[in-house]
């Protein structure tokens, strides 16, 4: 092999890796752990309206729609957050803040996935899901991330409001309607999303205090904190019970004793968190458990949504 031809070679090789970590650091930007945990509802919920198994292609073409639209949102909210991001330990590695992408790039990327999921819901679903969708996107990047975050402790449970939005969206896209069902649903991760950001919270809040972001472990003890965690997921497991009784006629027994006993495990652990803060062991209140925990509770809820089902009771 000659100099030249080895030349080529190693800038080929560099331009792909230098291609590769572009497409990674935009990747990055949509957040894929959350659009994850937003497609963990979305599906389960398609089965309930549907009373069974919906049609697969219309499965397929809600997630990916989905995806693409958790996705503009994420990086839209990299964009504006990018500022604080900077200051702050947890996101001091994202892509907008070491220059992997910048902000012009990220703001086109954003708007381009915004459009194409929007398009997306509305040739390929429905009319009414892309208006859910464009909902869901505009609480999340104007309602959450430029309204309500650097101005209220209550940022996280009217924000949240957009990442419960998936049920409404994979509902309305077998139904082309809402129930009060997917109402039910809707409430569960409403109420499911205080007690599980803000252990996250109370774990960074250093990292939120020096960004000026106002989330309630950073303005208030812990013990409040596990105080109003307790009464969220007391609403959440009630709400859970709720699908069961407008949904009955779709589900069996199953479903309310699994969720009930899902639902007193995580108030066990809001419980626990509750007894340290409380008897002043602010090191080892086992914030990061009760984040963990949060996400299993969800996930299993709503596997048991769909598997419940298909149960032959």
């Amino acid at each position: 092999m000659t100099a030249t031809t080895q030349t080529h070679s190693n800038e080929s090789v560099s331009t792909l890796t230098a291609v590769r970590h572009k497409i990674s650091a935009y990747i990055a930007l949509t957040k894929p752990r959350v659009i994850e945990l937003l497609l963990v509802t979305t599906f389960p919920s398609m089965i309930l309206a549907q009373g069974g198994l919906p049609d697969l292609l219309l499965v397929l073409k809600t997630m990916i729609g989905g995806a693409l639209a958790a996705g503009a949102a994420g990086v839209l909210n990299c964009y504006i957050d990018r500022d604080i991001d900077k200051v702050m330990n947890r996101t001091k590695r994202r892509p907008l803040v070491t220059g992997e992408v910048s902000p012009r790039e990220a703001l086109i990327f954003g708007w381009v996935l915004t459009v194409i999921s929007l398009a997306w819901f509305a040739l390929l679903i429905n009319w009414q899901s892309a208006v859910l969708t464009a909902g869901a996107i505009a609480i999340y990047v104007v309602g959450y991330t430029i309204i309500l975050k650097r101005r209220t402790a209550q940022n996280i449970v009217w924000g949240g409001l957009a990442g419960c939005m998936p049920v409404f969206i994979g509902w309305s896209a077998v139904t082309e309607s809402l129930s009060w069902g997917a109402v039910m649903l809707f409430l569960v991760i409403f109420f499911w999303t205080p007690p599980h950001y803000w252990p996250l919270s109370m774990k960074f809040k250093r990292d939120y205090a020096n960004a000026g972001v106002p989330m309630l472990p950073v303005v208030a003890d812990d013990k409040r904190v596990a105080v109003q965690m307790i009464l969220y997921t007391i609403a959440m497991i009630a709400s859970s019970l709720g699908v069961y009784v407008f949904e009955h006629e779709k589900m069996t027994f199953v479903y309310p004793i699994v969720a009930l006993a899902l639902g007193a495990w995580f108030l066990f652990s809001c419980i626990q968190m509750y007894r340290r803060a409380a008897s002043g062991k602010t090191n080892k209140i086992g914030e990061m458990k009760v984040f963990h925990g949060s996400i299993t509770y969800l996930t299993l809820l709503f596997v048991m949504v769909a598997v419940d089902v298909f149960l032959p009771l």
